[in-house]
């Protein structure tokens, strides 16, 4: 390569370009291959300033002709390509153009809808397109006809598919979609900061936003349920979300109020701290009624990074993490009278909660440590590029 050829690259491509909720992206794009990166993205977060060059496509939007030019895309890529989100005229010239001038050799897409979407221009330029399945986009989406058509027609034209658990690739394929370079890599985690801390006994620990898909009042009455046999343990619920009002008010009018605590929206090191001294981690995951599930968790990982027992349901990817009776305790969505048992047999035994922690670090250390999860995620697009014939990042 010539000194003034760019360096082979990475793209990272994703919705919203620096995203805080997108860890997984946010991590790809400061990291893979060294940090030799760029990002693609429709739009971006306020006040966010890219480490690495960026395109974001709605900012070439300016003009008059701007919007009637996408509303004509949207209507030709969805008949050439089954997909409106296809990149057309300004937008694709610009993206071609970067991904040229950065010497872009495979496109990694954050999300299902995101990947396939790019697939196109990928295909037309010989540049690998692979695309990563998080939760709601192998789930929630897979209620649209619009979205199946759009993945399908995609498939073929895609080099890979990553998915973070085996759950959202099984949901895929019941509707007819799947790819034959298909790999589960979870997000993972940063095992040298999660870590287990002094752990204090009698600390339950709750994390996540207090909403409907959470069930948290089945967290709540679970806790409630089994309070009276271990009068020195207390909850605590860092999150926030629109079901904490009706939480909270439910929590007081128990009578817990001095044993449960609503910590709200903390950051990260508030949220490792607590996790290091926990020694019972809750999640009572649930398919939400419009179909969106989870993928696998981040912070059951983190918990179980931190040397938590997990008691949680047997929901999307959860199972492919936590081994029951080993790591934790798992019961079936909804099912309040089994989460509360559970928990007292879990809360029963301080040794054996020991023991699941103890466990649950080793398993994260293993199976969940981000910077390993970054080295086979690297290692899966060389061998693919490579076996196309094409250049690797």
């Amino acid at each position: 390569m010539s000194s003034s050829s760019p360096e082979p690259t990475l793209a990272v491509a994703t919705g919203i370009l620096g995203n805080p909720t997108e860890t997984g992206a946010r991590r790809h794009l400061a990291m893979l291959f060294g940090g030799r990166t760029v990002a693609l993205a429709e739009r971006r977060f306020p006040g966010f300033q890219s480490p690495r060059p960026a395109l974001v496509l709605n900012e070439l939007d300016a003009g008059p002709l701007a919007w009637l030019e996408q509303e004509l895309g949207k209507a030709v890529q969805s008949r050439r390509f089954q997909s409106s989100g296809v990149p057309f005229g300004r937008r694709r010239a610009a993206l071609e153009a970067f991904l040229r001038a950065q010497g872009v050799r495979a496109i990694l897409g954050e999300f299902g809808h995101i990947g396939c979407n790019l697939a196109p221009i990928g295909q037309a330029m010989g540049i690998p397109v692979f695309t990563y399945f998080r939760g709601f986009d192998a789930s929630k989406r897979l209620r649209e006809p619009r979205i199946l058509r759009r993945y399908r027609a995609a498939m073929p034209r895609l080099a890979g598919v990553f998915s973070v658990s085996q759950f959202l690739l099984d949901n895929l394929a019941e509707v007819g979609i799947s790819h034959p370079n298909s790999v589960v890599i979870p997000t993972g985690v940063d095992t040298r900061a999660f870590v287990p801390g002094d752990k204090d006994p009698h600390l339950v620990l709750a994390v996540g936003r207090i909403v409907a898909k959470k069930a948290p009042m089945i967290t709540l009455k679970a806790f409630a349920e089994v309070s009276a046999a271990f009068p020195e343990h207390r909850l605590e619920v860092i999150g926030d979300g629109e079901m904490r009002g009706e939480c909270e008010a439910w929590a007081m009018q128990s009578g817990l109020g001095g044993r449960i605590t609503f910590l709200g929206r903390r950051d990260h090191d508030f949220v490792r701290e607590r996790l290091s001294r926990a020694t019972v981690f809750l999640q009572h995951s649930i398919t939400a009624e419009d179909g969106n599930t989870e993928g696998l968790p981040t912070a059951i990982q983190e918990a179980m990074a931190s040397g938590c027992a997990v008691v949680s349901t047997r929901h999307a990817g959860i199972p492919e993490a936590v081994e029951e009776g080993r790591t934790g305790l798992l019961v079936e969505e909804l099912d309040g009278a089994g989460f509360a048992e559970a928990l007292r047999r879990v809360l029963a035994s301080p040794e054996g909660a020991a023991e699941m922690g103890r466990a649950a670090r080793e398993t994260a250390a293993e199976r969940f440590d981000f910077l390993k999860l970054h080295a086979r995620l690297e290692a899966t697009i060389r061998q693919t590029c490579q076996e196309l014939g094409v250049p690797t990042p």
